[in-house]
């Protein structure tokens, strides 16, 4: 588990690393600039998350095929070909929503210069979307063969490729002219061609991989096993378009709560999302581990998986719990000057956020990992019906009734977050226990798949 999670991890953090270069270049931009540049960013990320989701099925599709055949071929192709179709087809309307980005920006209130700046850089940066999903494609291809090692170092090697693309046409060096927020999505668009070239260069030339000839018969369709990719990957997509969404809500209102809560919320926040990175590639580590375990129908090796990642990925989440528990002030001074008098305020609101941070870790790293065991059993409608329930339906609504009807303001957030997630975390293991008698070691039958 560990030997397939830690790329997994890396590469998460390096596709971070991608995102956190362009905000850099935008605040070289001006304040202006990096605030257009963040609406843009988020409004196109609710778009795409559901697309990452929904190709994402292909890892437990593929992994469930090599753990019934272990040479399999032609149904490995299938379904990579499949994800691409998938793509193709999630790609199109969301190109529509995008361009018309500055509409939806105008409607949801926003200043008509900020929406404006934001509606041009979405309509540049749209067009990384289908090369972007063709890579997660074959990244869960290499990941559900076990073989992660290639997507780690093609996305590291994208970081130094995004952001010097970015810097030379966002401040228009070499010659060229300075584009600005527009230069920002072109080299969002160069990286994302990149890891997929680079990618498909991989799986056609390494003698291991050129074997499942990927790209061979584009064309043909295989409509069942399309339908089957978009029944399981749709959930996976609402599902963290869920949890995704949730966290964007909590900024909007703690923002009006107060600029030093947002503001301490930001920083405890980006401190949980990189601690965050590990469990979730835990997660995506386990759904491979378990997809094999299924397809072999070997039970005992669908539970040593799924509770080795739990152990794992919750066991990491203690120590990063311990630490800010324990050590608040360490954390934060990473992103503040904390012997700054001025900036007092923030760091006494942002010590409270991580204490409770520290509960939220436990439940956050628990519905990761649990969710990514739950996939690996092809298991995804009804975990999307927990996220529903527990970020909507429980963590919400409790976060807004702390944080206006009782003194608790932003705390009162952190609390709805936390149990949010705890309701989830603990849904997803119960549903977990339960899998034999809920009849989820039995998958559908693959002759279905083959016709």
């Amino acid at each position: 588990m560990l030997a397939l999670s830690w790329p997994l991890v890396l590469t998460n953090l390096a596709q971070n690393a991608l995102m956190t270069s362009d905000v850099i270049l935008m605040g070289w931009l001006g304040s202006g600039a990096l605030a257009a540049g963040a609406l843009g960013t988020n409004l196109y990320f609710a778009f795409l998350i559901f697309g990452i989701g929904l190709v994402n099925a292909t890892s437990p599709l593929i992994a469930e095929e090599l753990g019934r055949k272990r040479h399999s071929v032609r149904d490995v192709r299938r379904t990579v070909r499949q994800g691409f179709w998938a793509s193709i087809t999630v790609a199109v309307p969301i190109w529509l929503l995008a361009w018309n980005g500055e509409t939806m920006l105008l409607l949801m209130g926003q200043e008509a210069t900020l929406a404006h700046d934001a509606g041009i850089y979405i309509r540049a940066l749209q067009w990384s979307l289908l090369p972007f999903l063709f890579s997660l494609v074959l990244r869960s291809f290499l990941s559900a063969l076990e073989r992660p090692g290639w997507a780690l170092v093609i996305g590291v090697l994208a970081v130094p490729v995004n952001f010097g693309a970015a810097y030379v046409l966002m401040l228009g060096k070499l010659g060229l002219p300075a584009l600005g927020l527009i230069g920002a999505g072109i080299g969002t668009v160069i990286s994302s061609i990149f890891m997929f070239v680079s990618l498909a260069l991989v799986v056609s030339w390494d003698k291991r991989l050129r074997r499942y000839h990927l790209f061979g018969r584009f064309w043909r369709p295989d409509w069942a096993r399309y339908r089957t990719l978009w029944r399981i990957g749709a959930p996976i997509g609402l599902t963290v378009a869920f949890e995704v969404t949730i966290f964007n809500a909590a900024a909007l209102i703690m923002g009006r709560i107060g600029a030093n809560e947002l503001a301490a919320h930001a920083i405890a926040l980006q401190i949980a999302s990189l601690c965050f990175m590990v469990p979730f590639g835990i997660g995506q580590a386990v759904t491979v581990r378990v997809g094999r375990a299924l397809g072999a129908q070997d039970a005992g090796g669908v539970a040593r998986a799924g509770w080795t990642a739990f152990v794992l990925g919750v066991g990491f989440m203690i120590v990063t719990a311990l630490l800010m528990l324990l050590a608040p002030q360490l954390l934060i001074a990473a992103f503040l000057d904390i012997r700054d008098p001025s900036n007092a305020i923030v760091l006494q609101f942002a010590v409270s956020f991580l204490t409770l941070a520290a509960i939220f870790q436990l439940a956050d790293g628990a519905q990761a990992v649990g969710a990514g065991m739950l996939r690996g059993l092809q298991d995804t409608r009804v975990p999307m019906m927990f996220a529903a329930l527990g970020y909507w339906g429980v963590g919400l609504p409790l976060g807004v009734i702390l944080a206006f009807g009782t003194s608790l303001r932003g705390v009162g957030i952190w609390v709805g977050l936390a149990t949010g997630l705890a309701v989830v975390a603990s849904l997803m293991l119960w549903r977990w226990l339960r899998r034999d008698r809920l009849g989820l070691l039995h998958p559908a039958p693959q002759e279905a798949l083959s016709r």
